[in-house]
């Protein structure tokens, strides 16, 4: 058990240390950035389904999944479920295209670090994890071609979650997420001034803005399982976080500045600090919207597995009083997931490949960011592997994410990613019965 800490924890360091920018999308630009986390590695490798749930993977987007039955295999001798944990971290590598030009960005992130214990009935889950990235560089250029404005943002927000689950009845389980959310965000505008004959002036006008977010939401989750026949099964899962607010501590620096025409560095004239308060913006609170999701598949229990899931996310709700803008506006949200997975043979001590677990899915989403009267949706194929490692059904996971996101009308910027994650899901026996006295 602990060279398997061990492992989790140099992964996690390894990742952590490689990850230095989480999204690299313009589009990370509105709201408080885009969302990081969508589902572990297993989840986005079958189209980001959350529905499925069993005694060795942690399923972080339903509380409910932390109480399960406990595993009939006889090394267990029906005493309890494993703990589990794990690692995820991911690199993603982003086309970007317009009507005039394109540009290509990578950004690499560590996704998340969890852990389940198994309580009787109950399971307690605890995970750490980025929700949302802030990450761009855009550029405003006027008729004649020259840079008018620069926007250059960084940040996003954290979450800090304890979850328990509880087993109601043989299949039924229920759950409740506490989650703490934390993190700040910064965004910064410098606008170019030219002279009559169109050579750049010597200073510049830049101004920051900092936003250091923090609040508490809750996430409820239900699942069920029941056997259709003696092959058949049926999962479903039910989730539903409420609206809440997030805590926003502003700040805005108006500064003069001078640049470098041949490195870009800026030099810091003159600033003073803008008063927020006068404005009733120093603090403000960001209304977060309510979010539902619900599916459900069949398939054969250590075989395989379809589903679907439906998410539906009220974003018209969102604000954030201190940005503003004519051009942009949030509309409802949803998403449609479809996937599976199949496993030639769990149980084959012969045959590594027969013990992969095989993974795909699909994914269609309305973001519910409207910028220029075009909603701005997203599409994506996924595929994955689960490779057996060490015992107790611990694995590896590889996941592969290729899809679009945007649209080039309307002087809009289309994204191209191709997504890869890596996770280690471990499984130990921390507790065991004394067998012999």
């Amino acid at each position: 058990m602990i060279k398997k800490l061990v492992l989790v924890f140099v992964a996690f360091i390894t990742i952590q240390s490689y990850a230095q920018q989480g999204t690299a999308s313009p589009y990370s630009f509105y709201g408080i950035g885009s969302l990081k986390f969508k589902g572990t590695v297993e989840n986005r490798s079958m189209g980001r389904l959350s529905i499925y749930n069993d005694s060795i993977h942690i399923n972080l987007r339903n509380p409910a999944s932390y109480a399960s039955e406990n595993l009939t295999s006889p090394g267990f001798n029906g005493e309890s479920r494993p703990v589990k944990y794990t690692v995820g971290g991911g690199f993603s590598n982003l086309n970007f295209k317009s009507e005039t030009s394109s540009a290509k960005a990578s950004s690499s992130t560590f996704n998340y670090l969890a852990l389940s214990i198994p309580v009787g009935k109950f399971g307690v889950g605890f995970s750490l994890l980025p929700q949302t990235a802030v990450g761009y560089k855009l550029e405003n250029l006027n008729d004649d071609g020259d840079l008018i404005n620069q926007y250059k943002g960084e940040g996003g927000l954290n979450k800090v979650n304890i979850g328990i689950g509880y087993l109601l009845a043989k299949g039924l389980s229920i759950g409740v997420d506490a989650n703490y959310n934390f993190g700040n965000i910064q965004n910064n505008i410098v606008e170019y001034s030219y002279d009559a004959d169109g050579l750049i002036l010597q200073y510049q006008s830049k101004e920051g803005n900092r936003s250091d977010l923090s609040g508490i939401n809750f996430n409820l989750g239900l699942s069920y399982k029941t056997k259709l026949n003696d092959k058949l099964e049926l999962i479903s899962g039910l989730t539903y976080a409420p609206e809440s607010n997030l805590a926003s501590n502003n700040q805005r620096i108006i500064s003069t500045i001078t640049i470098n025409p041949s490195t870009g560095s800026e030099f810091l004239v003159n600033s003073f600090e803008a008063d927020l308060d006068a404005q009733g913006l120093k603090r403000t609170d960001l209304t977060m919207p309510s979010k539902l999701s619900f599916g459900a598949g069949i398939g054969k229990p250590r075989s395989w597995f379809v589903g679907a899931e439906y998410t539906a996310e009220n974003t018209s709700k969102f604000y954030n009083p201190l940005y503003s803008s004519l051009t942009t506006k949030y509309e409802d949200a949803y998403n449609i997931s479809l996937g599976g997975f199949f496993i030639p043979r769990y149980n084959s001590f012969n045959s590594y490949y027969k013990r992969i677990v095989y993974r795909a899915g699909l994914h269609y989403e309305n973001t519910g960011l409207n910028i220029n009267n075009e909603s701005i949706k997203e599409f994506g194929i996924s595929f994955g592997l689960g490779l057996p490692v060490g015992t107790l059904f611990s694995n590896a996971n590889l996941g592969f994410e290729i899809g679009q996101r945007g649209t080039t009308n309307n002087n809009l910027i289309q994204e191209n990613f191709v997504n890869f994650q890596l996770s280690l899901s471990l499984n130990d026996r921390w507790f065991q019965k004394r067998k012999y006295d």
